[in-house]
């Protein structure tokens, strides 16, 4: 399976608007991070995790120019805001894309793009998507082929959120809690992909430190922090985990699982 990281960042993206500080200032290109989304590809089958902010630009710089599916985390802005992106998808394709989410998501969805889903006004692009509310594992299939998938509730906050796995991988961003039910579901991973914010303790995002004690306890063969502020150099954050099987990750990262 393929793993791509489209972007690493938080909500305001890095560089920061108006900030100078080391890392929105950073010429190491790393350092340079999107709001924070991944791409998937197994069985020949695309798989997007959330719709960020930035998603044109991302599919742009990696030359991505399908996706079969999008599963999102929850429904923030940098998470699902850039969806209206996928109308070239849908007209080169000619097909309608399947998103999946839990209630709050796609009832946020339905809210914040009403003109999805009513035929008010001809002309025009208007992303095609048919959305599934999921509890519960669930199966995607194209041509033959299928992948399951597995949903992971987090806490976001108190806002409950969904990770997933799919096959030995797991993706979690925007967590400040995992429930004990869930740790379960996140045994024998082959990669952990986690929410690391900042140094800071914050209230609705793991910290680094607490995403470290997450990846000891989940004990996954190799650990890849993302949605990473602008508090943290990439450089500074590798060296400090030197000798140990986590990872900063960064925008184009591609690894297989």
């Amino acid at each position: 399976m393929e793993l791509l990281f489209l972007g690493t960042g938080t909500s305001d993206g890095i560089p920061v608007i108006g900030c100078d500080c080391i890392s929105c200032s950073s010429k190491d290109v790393r350092d340079r991070r999107t709001r924070s989304s991944v791409y998937i590809r197994e069985n020949n089958i695309e798989i997007l995790i959330d719709a960020s902010t930035d998603l044109r630009y991302q599919f742009l710089r990696e030359g991505i120019n399908n996706i079969d599916f999008i599963l999102f985390t929850h429904h923030h802005a940098d998470h699902i805001y850039g969806l209206d992106d996928i109308r070239p998808i849908n007209q080169k394709w000619k097909k309608k894309i399947c998103c999946y989410g839990n209630n709050k998501t796609c009832n946020d969805i339905r809210k914040k793009f009403p003109y999805f889903f009513s035929c008010d006004q001809l002309g025009g692009g208007v992303p095609q998507i048919n959305l599934h509310e999921i509890e519960g594992p669930f199966t995607v299939e194209k041509e033959n082929k299928k992948v399951s998938i597995i949903p992971i509730d987090v806490y976001h906050g108190k806002i409950r959120i969904n990770g997933f796995r799919i096959n030995n991988m797991a993706y979690i961003t925007d967590a400040s809690s995992i429930p004990e039910s869930s740790y379960d579901l996140l045994k024998d991973l082959d990669v952990l992909v986690i929410n690391a914010l900042k140094y800071k303790s914050h209230n609705t995002h793991f910290s680094v430190e607490e995403a470290l004690m997450q990846a000891e306890r989940i004990a996954a063969k190799k650990t890849y922090l993302t949605h990473m502020c602008h508090s943290i150099k990439h450089r500074k954050l590798e060296n400090s985990l030197k000798n140990r099987s986590i990872y900063p990750a960064y925008d184009g990262l591609n690894i297989i699982c």
